[in-house]
């Protein structure tokens, strides 16, 4: 599995979010649904000052590694944090040295193939935030364009 190591400046992000875990297929579910509510509820809609239109999928809060708890947030790169209302909670993605993959296939199925790779990777990773960003690239869920970061030492 190609990818690159990149430094990252510091990045503000709104969204919603939820505490999930990989045990038992446990995050596809919940990771799924918090997307939906993000479009269907008009929460991406509602977020003011978004540097631009991709989405980002943040994994933070981790409790260990990868098989232990973490939480996932549906979000938007902000300019700056303006009135949050609920459910819309506000998080700093931490600038420094990341991993980054980047992948163009089917919005779900591709993600989820890059994530088994990384796991089976031996990166000397942080476990504070990783994040996928959405380019929105297409009107075709086959066809999409995300780049996954992952916080590296």
């Amino acid at each position: 599995m190609k990818y690159e190591i990149v430094e990252l400046k510091e990045k503000q992000v709104v969204g919603i979010i939820k505490k999930t875990t990989n045990e038992n297929m446990q995050a596809v579910k919940d990771i799924g649904e918090l997307w939906q509510r993000f479009i269907a509820e008009e929460v991406y809609n509602n977020i003011e000052n978004k540097v631009n239109q991709q989405g980002i999928g943040l994994y933070t809060n981790y409790e260990g590694d990868y098989t232990k708890p973490y939480s996932f947030m549906t979000c938007c790169e902000v300019s700056a944090v303006g009135d949050l209302k609920h459910p819309l909670i506000f998080k700093t993605i931490n600038a420094g040295k990341y991993a980054k993959f980047s992948i163009r296939g089917h919005i779900q199925e591709a993600v989820m193939d890059v994530w088994e790779a990384i796991w089976a990777l031996n990166l000397n990773r942080k476990y504070e935030c990783d994040f996928e960003i959405y380019h929105n690239n297409s009107e075709d869920m086959t066809d999409q364009i995300i780049d996954i970061y992952i916080s590296i030492i």
